[in-house]
């Protein structure tokens, strides 16, 4: 790994022009934006996010807790477990804390690579993913099922040393990833090409607790043309398959390690998405 401390974001994909947002697509990213309040979106991740609204309104519940939930594994990664390398896939449209200033608040000298294919995410990395003067973070414009770009990028191995522990986050993306996309496998796969000693994060949103509200939620998602699958917890248990569960395990994830900024009185039909870290022996 290159031992250069440099504070900047790298990135692929320099010179986007405007049509490579393309606008008038609904995109996951956006929709999540919308969710959580943001401005970065457009009229059609607008109207797909409402029709989702529609059929499952406490969606931003479920994305403030999800979120939440992030904060605490990384911090619990950063300090507890001793990780200082991070590797976030599906990395959405950044909205402070961003998870290397989580890791960075614990470890100065934290290093982060984000990834994401949406071009709008690119162009708000340039301003809002930099890092703290000791650590480092770096930006791939990818697709998470796009492993072979990911792994082999240079970006990558400049920024982490893959011979030592990593955490990855796949943070509420692995449920836009069908089964017919060998969702499974393309998780085994990531795990395996990192070292003893590594993590993976993963949420996953479920109709476990409302069956009707989230399939019509995961049919809105289908009427903007972005394919999704509701899994039940076993489902979600089967992405840690040969890996240790941090304790509690797989829980809704407002009870994964409750702390004293967790929203109070959530119910497990509000939430509605899975959480849990697992580490690689």
């Amino acid at each position: 790994m290159a031992e250069k401390s440099d504070t900047s974001w790298t990135r692929r994909g320099r010179d986007l022009d405007p049509v490579d947002l393309r606008a008038d697509q609904p995109h996951s990213a956006r929709i999540h934006d919308y969710f959580l309040g943001g401005k970065d979106n457009f009229p059609a991740d607008r109207d797909a996010a409402e029709r989702v609204l529609e059929a499952f309104p406490n969606v931003r519940i479920t994305a403030r807790a999800n979120r939440a939930f992030m904060a605490r594994a990384v911090r619990y990664l950063a300090s507890e477990a001793g990780i200082h390398q991070f590797i976030d896939l599906g990395t959405g449209i950044p909205t402070s804390p961003n998870l290397h200033e989580i890791a960075q608040r614990v470890a100065p000298d934290a290093r982060v690579v984000y990834a994401d294919n949406d071009p709008i995410v690119l162009t708000h990395a340039r301003a809002l993913l930099a890092s703290g003067a000791a650590g480092r973070t770096a930006y791939l414009n990818a697709d998470v099922r796009d492993l072979d770009t990911i792994l082999t990028a240079a970006e990558l191995h400049d920024t982490l040393n893959l011979s030592r522990p990593v955490a990855v986050s796949l943070i509420a993306i692995m449920h836009f990833i069908p089964d017919e996309q060998d969702a499974y496998g393309l998780v085994r796969r990531l795990v395996g090409a990192l070292p003893a000693g590594s993590y993976l994060t993963l949420t996953h949103g479920t109709a476990d607790f409302d069956p009707v509200g989230g399939r019509q939620a995961w049919w809105a998602y289908a009427a903007g043309d972005i394919a999704s699958r509701a899994r039940c917890r076993a489902e979600v248990e089967r992405f840690f398959a040969g890996l240790e569960l941090v304790e509690p395990g797989v829980q809704v994830v407002h009870r994964w390690r409750p702390d004293a900024e967790a929203e109070d009185g959530l119910t497990d039909a509000e939430v509605a998405i899975y959480g849990g870290v697992g580490r690689k022996d």
